[in-house]
């Protein structure tokens, strides 16, 4: 039979006092040893003239109306992902036609997405619909194989005004993508044994797009004194490269609609 609530509220007291007399048996209250003096930030070369425009063109805002394609409704789900992976690579045919095509193998696999993405040797990979806007639809969540090779491109669209989106793409070496609250995060390995890459894309509102927010590299595996060998994919220096030939390429800006 279950005790009454003031029967279970005196058995909480009796406890709290035994935990009590046993705190004090075991002692005063000891120091944690002297707090670490805080230290300001140094600001490096104060006479340095600032930078007013980006070394890098890395095409930071990705949004383009996809043409051809109409969302009748509103509703992603009715869209299918296999049609808009064709209209993108129509739009470089060069890339997955003919044996040097660069993602020949991808343009070849086309033709087995008779069932749906997904579905058999189809390179394009299942679909994923979640609010990443905040508007209470969903938005759609895709990926394709680029082959030959261990590269996946990862693309997210949505509606507006019954017109299909794109807001984020990115081409990369993907060990796992993850949807989180309004963002999408990818992690990729990394040349150096025991860490990986993990960047972020998170939705904003002025921009009408995903940004990139965050660019880290964390540890996943034991500390080691091996040394990387250099690779034209990936660089931990400020002024890693962005080109379309590297595995972590950047898709150009696209004007806005």
């Amino acid at each position: 039979m279950p005790r009454s609530r003031p029967t279970r509220i005196a058995a909480l007291v009796a406890l709290l006092l035994a935990a009590a007399t046993a705190c004090g048996d075991a002692g005063e209250l000891q120091g944690a040893g002297p707090t670490k003096t805080a230290v300001s930030p140094d600001k490096l070369w104060p006479k340095l003239t600032p930078a007013s425009r980006p070394a890098y063109e890395i095409g930071e805002v990705v949004r383009e109306v996809v043409k051809g394609i109409t969302v009748s409704g509103g509703s992603l789900r009715d869209v299918d992902p296999v049609t808009v992976v064709r209209k993108e690579m129509a739009k470089s045919p060069g890339d997955y036609q003919g044996d040097a095509a660069q993602y020949r193998e991808t343009g070849r696999l086309m033709s087995q997405c008779g069932d749906g993405a997904g579905h058999g040797k189809c390179p394009v990979l299942r679909p994923y619909y979640r609010d990443l806007t905040g508007d209470g639809r969903p938005e759609l969540t895709l990926g394709f194989r680029l082959l030959p090779g261990k590269t996946t491109a990862v693309r997210v669209y949505t509606v507006e005004k019954d017109r299909l989106v794109q807001v984020m793409s990115w081409d990369d070496a993907v060990s796992a993508v993850e949807l989180a609250g309004r963002s999408v995060i990818m992690r990729s390995p990394s040349e150096v044994a025991g860490y990986e890459y993990r960047l972020q894309w998170t939705w904003d509102a002025d921009q009408k797009a995903m940004l990139l927010t965050h660019d880290e590299m964390l540890r996943t595996g034991p500390r080691t004194m091996k040394t990387p060998r250099p690779s034209p994919s990936h660089s931990v220096s400020p002024s890693r490269s962005a080109s379309p030939s590297a595995s972590r390429s950047v898709s150009p800006s696209a004007s806005t609609p």
